[in-house]
């Protein structure tokens, strides 16, 4: 008699072992912490990608703190120094680093040959090499703090019915401090940022003097606040703005006449973008350095993840979808083969726009025709008048 053979139901069958996907967690900020750059690097790298975003200073602060809760740092030099100084931080070994030999002077040399301006304050060069001891310097060697990634030269927009087009009278910082604008000026609430247009503006304005408008003496800072205390006390100031989408709201509100401004901003104006424009001002600009780090707790397969993140960073992807919101990479040869001719041209050569430009979620941000405020890459970055720092007395 043949045996009888059970019929197999699906709950007999053994599931198949789950695999656990691998991760890497990012904290850092809005500026690079942007959705389409997750996705795309997810679909590269193969792990997940998961951002934790923060503003400036607490995310300084919690870096420094927690360096367990994250396995890399996205942040700008200017807001290292204490991440660093904390032990928060690993040195990144610029041998494992696939296009360290395509970032710009301006970015791991200062400078020092193809842009001229080199302006006051923390360009990226003064704290990028790991030097013996454990501190950052300049002097070149293999291990650096921060990868050098995206930057820009900003500025302030301005309200072309207020101060007309900038062909008569050339954009100054002065105009923060503007009569014309009276009641309808902000500035951007960061100390490392925001109070060095206050300083532009008073310098331009001939209100005070600085001996090194980076690095300010006490007397220099209280005769700042005392300027801005007093323009505040006469109905000056409107707001203050922390992100892109702050600044926005004031001027899609019609609330300011100048103020402060992050490229971003500029294409999210609606008909604001009419009238109110980005300055390229006489007396240069206020730049800035991002960057990203590695957590001093990673090591082996999760380390080689941070490397592998670093890298994907550079690739070229990253740096297009940087460019189309008006910020630039330190690898500008691989964003350039990533981008479409038209878009390097705008963003990079300071051609006019070919045709019209989508910004990274799809919108037109550049119209057919428009030319970029200051020209090209090499132009804007010949006038850096200061770049974003945190000061000795920066407490």
């Amino acid at each position: 008699m043949a045996q009888q053979v059970e019929p197999v139901t699906t709950h007999d069958l053994a599931a198949p072992p789950q695999t656990k996907r691998r991760r890497l967690r990012v904290r850092g900020t809005s500026i690079t912490l942007l959705k389409e750059v997750r996705e795309r690097a997810q679909v590269d790298l193969g792990f997940d990608v998961e951002y934790e975003l923060l503003e400036f200073v607490d995310c300084q602060r919690r870096a420094a703190l927690e360096p367990e809760s994250y396995d890399i740092y996205e942040q700008c030099f200017h807001n290292l120094d204490i991440v660093w100084f904390w032990g928060a931080l690993q040195p990144i070994d610029t041998k494992r680093i696939h296009d360290w030999d395509k970032i710009t002077d301006l970015s791991k040399a200062g400078g020092i040959s193809k842009y001229a301006w080199r302006g006051h304050g923390d360009a990226p060069v003064r704290k990028l090499y790991v030097q013996p001891g454990g501190f950052l310097g300049p002097k070149q060697g293999r291990y650096i703090s921060m990868l050098p990634t995206v930057h820009n030269m900003d500025s302030f927009g301005f309200d072309t019915r207020v101060f007309g087009n900038g062909d008569v009278r050339a954009p100054s910082w002065s105009w923060l401090l503007d009569r014309r604008a009276k009641g309808r000026i902000a500035l951007v609430d960061e100390p490392a940022i925001g109070l060095f247009d206050a300083a532009l503006a008073a310098e331009a304005a001939g209100e005070l003097q600085f001996t090194d408008v980076s690095n300010m003496t006490i007397a220099e800072i209280d005769a700042l606040m005392a300027l801005l205390e007093d323009r505040r006390r006469q109905g000056y100031f409107c707001a203050t703005w922390r992100n892109a989408n702050e600044a926005a709201e004031l001027v899609l509100q019609d609330r300011v006449s100048v103020q402060s401004m992050w490229s971003p901003v500029y294409s999210n104006m609606g008909k604001m973008a009419e009238t109110f424009v980005e300055a390229a001002p006489i007396e240069g600009y206020r730049a800035w350095h991002g960057g990203a780090s590695l957590s001093r707790h990673l090591q082996g397969a999760q380390l080689e993840m941070g490397y592998e993140y670093l890298n994907w960073w550079l690739d070229g992807y990253a740096g297009a979808v940087m460019a189309r919101q008006g910020y630039y990479m330190s690898a500008p040869e691989r964003t350039k083969s990533a981008l479409a001719p038209e878009d390097w041209a705008y963003w990079y050569e300071g051609a006019p726009a070919g045709r019209d430009l989508l910004g990274p979620s799809g919108g037109v941000v550049v119209k057919a025709g428009a030319r970029r405020a200051g020209g090209s890459y090499q132009d804007r970055a010949n006038r850096i008048a200061v770049w974003n720092t945190v000061m000795e007395e920066y407490n």
